[in-house]
């Protein structure tokens, strides 16, 4: 009988983050950047969220309850492939009114066309033309940080607002909610 310790999981490489301490001196750069309107309102929305990336620049306007304050992004755009409902605070619905002046063609962050969403670079270059060592992924980061530090909420609770999928596969089948995140970083 020949057992040891579990098999250990390569860690992957993390993405560059700022601490939480520093972000609002980054949304404050950002809102005064000359990035255009669509990049620095879909920045902000990402980093109030915690959401990924993709999920902010796939965004459509059927996704968004305004009435509920409600994001709703489907599962064909959640990494888990499950439903992933977002409350969106006060700020988040400034954004989305502000956002709705960039047209209605179902897209909430257009790109210079406004037929299509903002492209994967747009994050990218607002961090690089202000000199931050950061990527928008890392907000992720900053987001958990401050949870985890400044806040009670349970590991569990910051997960779900990550929208982490849970490892344990005996607690996995239990929790089959699409409960909403309810943290947001300010």
């Amino acid at each position: 009988m020949d057992r040891g310790l579990p098999k250990h999981r390569k860690a992957k490489d993390h993405q560059a983050a700022l601490a939480y301490g520093e972000v609002p001196g980054f949304v404050n750069a950002l809102q005064a950047s000359d990035a255009a309107l669509a990049v620095r309102l879909g920045f902000e929305f990402l980093i109030l969220t915690a959401a990924r990336t993709g999920e902010v620049l796939g965004a459509t306007w059927d996704e968004i309850d305004l009435d509920e304050k409600i994001w709703t992004v489907p599962a064909a755009r959640m990494k888990a492939q499950r439903v992933n409902r977002v409350p969106l605070t006060d700020r988040c619905m400034a954004i989305l009114r502000e956002a709705r002046q960039l047209g209605d063609n179902g897209i909430v962050f257009p790109g210079r066309s406004s037929q299509k969403p903002l492209s994967n670079m747009a994050f990218l270059m607002v961090l690089r033309r202000t000199q931050v060592e950061a990527t928008a992924h890392g907000f992720r980061s900053a987001f958990r940080d401050w949870a985890a530090e400044t806040t009670n909420h349970p590991r569990e609770v910051c997960e779900m607002a990550l929208a982490h999928t849970v490892e344990n596969k005996v607690e996995a089948a239990y929790r089959r909610g699409t409960g909403a995140r309810s943290l947001a970083m300010g």
